[in-house]
């Protein structure tokens, strides 16, 4: 719930029940969704301390994202929007990420227009250029995979829980960054590639344990720190060069994927370096949220833009 830029409550609920599978599993993704809307809603009125005859819209998530979860939220927030008699307010899974470091507790200053903000999740990774709330030009995006889902994929060759980007991330704090090499995606322009990366992943574990069958037990700091460090070193030659050819100074990460701590770490230290400012999202806006959605359809609603009741969600839509 917002008032403005200001959250009053930002509920999550979890779905821990996709870790015995190693990854999402949709189905269950979209029963988890109906089985918890209601009670997340009614805690979230009530965190925040106002009646539903208070709100003057209602936003919620049409795309991009898994249909089945989509559906339940869509119909919810229209049978909502229907009944308060409130505008419905669509709003862009992509854009709402980007968005969140508009909210007014996100950094100690707020952040300035024009910004360049490195997307990086599970489903996308996207350098973008924000001219403002309204505005926004993808300079360049993943051909392939999300660099979420290279984290993830190589977390589960190495038995590592579902979701593994954190487990890698946390592993490589006390590992040799140095210890391996993987081949790297060499694309002209802005756009990623990470398929190959994980096939290379892949194959140089396998060359190493047909000489020591014990190579990924004994030196999985190693391989989780070397890993981390090249997945990193493809997104920031890329934001590196992105911020060349458009001279903006203002430098924002947003997604899952920004919570890492090399990324993080990367990141502050090239801009204390060249004299950028870099904006790190809270933790609590990093992977997909209430509050992001709602400073999103808080800048929808200023404009005017509306969806009718006829609306429908949709897995995939145009940035």
């Amino acid at each position: 719930m917002l008032l403005g830029t200001k959250v009053l409550s930002n509920e999550v609920a979890s779905q821990a029940v996709h870790e015995a599978f190693g990854g999402v599993v949709p189905e269950l993704a979209s029963r988890a969704h109906q089985q918890n809307i209601v009670p997340v809603v009614d805690r979230a009125l009530k965190v925040a301390n106002i009646s539903p005859q208070e709100l003057n819209a209602i936003a919620f998530t049409n795309g991009p994202g898994l249909l089945g979860s989509l559906l339940v939220g869509t119909s919810f927030a229209k049978s909502l929007a229907l009944g308060l008699a409130i505008p419905l307010v669509p709003v862009h899974h992509m854009h709402a990420h980007v968005l969140a470091h508009l909210i007014e507790d996100a950094h100690p200053r707020p952040i300035e227009f024009p910004f360049l903000c490195l997307t990086v999740s599970g489903g996308h990774t996207q350098l973008i250029e924000v001219q403002s709330p309204s505005v926004m030009t993808v300079l360049g995006e993943t051909i392939d995979d999300a660099v979420g889902e290279a984290f993830d994929k190589a977390a589960k060759i190495l038995g590592l829980p579902y979701p593994g980007g954190p487990h890698i991330d946390q592993l490589s704090a006390t590992g040799d960054p140095t210890f391996m090499s993987f081949n790297e995606s060499n694309l002209p322009g802005f756009n990623f590639s990470f398929s190959g990366m994980k096939t290379s992943f892949l194959y140089a574990l396998q060359k190493e344990m047909k000489v020591n069958p014990n190579f990924i037990t004994t030196h999985l700091n190693d391989i989780c720190a070397s890993y981390q460090h090249a997945l990193i070193q493809v997104l920031m030659k890329k934001l590196i060069a992105a911020q060349k050819s458009t001279k903006i100074k203002n430098i924002a990460i947003a997604g899952g994927v920004s919570a890492n701590s090399g990324l993080r770490d990367a990141l502050t230290q090239w801009g204390a370096k060249k004299g950028l400012s870099i904006f790190l999202p809270p933790f609590q806006y990093t992977t997909d949220n209430a509050a992001m959605i709602g400073i999103a359809g808080y800048y929808q609603y200023l404009e005017g833009i509306n969806a009718p009741l006829s609306t429908s969600a949709q897995a995939k839509i145009k940035f």
